[in-house]
């Protein structure tokens, strides 16, 4: 019985510290998004390890600003998905793949990355990022919300190589 009780006690206490470190990162967003306002108002910042020079933006700062415009929502998002436990959870992928070409669109008028045809890469790009988030999602589901601990650690027990462990999550 004891052990039972540590075992339950060392999941809630899991799941509580996973939860106040997603609470944290959706606290420290506007943190995060304002700390544009950091940045260098001029067309070149130069630190010890590279040079950023503003070419669309005509600003570090303003470039800067347009970035975590796009990459805080996509963030949350991120979050939202992982963490939702609705049926329709897989619909957030859209506007995830939207903000997310938008990140690189904005990336790409700076650095010049690629071409005009940029909505070409809308598809290699989801095709990363919807099984990368659909994976992390589906390690934290069968962690956090399992409810047979026993079947855990007898799956945790066997080993299985890496095709093996995708084919179980799907």
């Amino acid at each position: 019985m004891n052990n039972h009780h540590n075992k339950f006690t060392k999941a809630k206490s899991s799941y509580l510290v996973t939860g106040s470190i997603i609470a944290l990162i959706i606290a420290a967003t506007p943190y995060l998004f304002y700390s544009y306002e950091s940045f260098p108002q001029t067309k070149v910042w130069e630190t010890f390890l590279f040079t950023y020079r503003a070419n669309w933006y005509q600003e570090v700062y303003v470039s800067v600003w347009t970035m975590m415009g796009k990459f805080v929502p996509l963030l949350l998002l991120i979050i939202w998905f992982i963490t939702c436990k609705h049926w329709w959870y897989h619909v957030i992928l859209i506007p995830i793949g939207m903000f997310a070409f938008q990140l690189f669109s904005v990336i790409n008028d700076d650095v010049g990355i690629t071409d005009e045809v940029e909505i070409w890469w809308l598809f290699p790009i989801m095709l990363i990022i919807i099984p990368l988030v659909y994976l992390i999602k589906a390690k934290l589901s069968n962690r956090l919300l399992g409810n047979d601990l026993k079947s855990f650690e007898e799956e945790l027990v066997t080993k299985k190589n890496f095709w093996q462990q995708i084919k179980d999550l799907f």
